[in-house]
């Protein structure tokens, strides 16, 4: 499995934990998903922590809360043709490369990333992200596994 570099944008496979799912006491999700990163930080020893935001089929509850992925993103990054949506009300939290992370293809040789997002998709995915966060109406899971 290739590892590639973990950069804001990018939408990679992991078997993501919901809020709901961890507070039943989950420690792993029950579908692996595509994500996208939304930051990633590195400490003084090199550690890469990510913050990654969930691919869903589900309409979202608030237009505020989700952004719907276009069409045109969803083909670039080898997607479903259904609708989707990012989830920016909750989020992971988990240190790079981490035990979570799948096999985004069929292929021997297949990466655990879909490719990255449009970049205007993408600064406006942040740009609603860090809103709900300063308004504290996101949610993080930390991942320590």
């Amino acid at each position: 499995m290739t590892l590639p570099r973990p950069e804001p944008g990018l939408v990679i496979r992991y078997a993501y934990p919901w809020l709901s799912e961890h507070r039943a006491g989950c420690e792993e999700g029950v579908k692996d998903r595509p994500c996208a990163i939304v930051l990633t930080v590195a400490d003084e020893a090199d550690v890469t922590r990510c913050l990654v935001v969930p691919v869903t089929h589900s309409a979202p509850s608030t237009s505020t809360e989700a952004l719907e992925l276009p069409p045109e993103a969803k083909r670039h990054l080898g997607l479903d043709s259904e609708r989707s949506w990012v989830i920016l009300s909750e989020c992971n939290d988990f240190v790079w490369p981490g035990p979570d992370l799948r096999r985004a293809g069929t292929q021997c040789d297949a990466s655990i990333a879909y490719g990255f997002l449009p970049p205007r998709f993408f600064a406006e995915l942040r740009r609603r992200f860090v809103a709900l966060a300063r308004e504290r109406r996101n949610l993080r899971v930390i991942r320590t596994d």
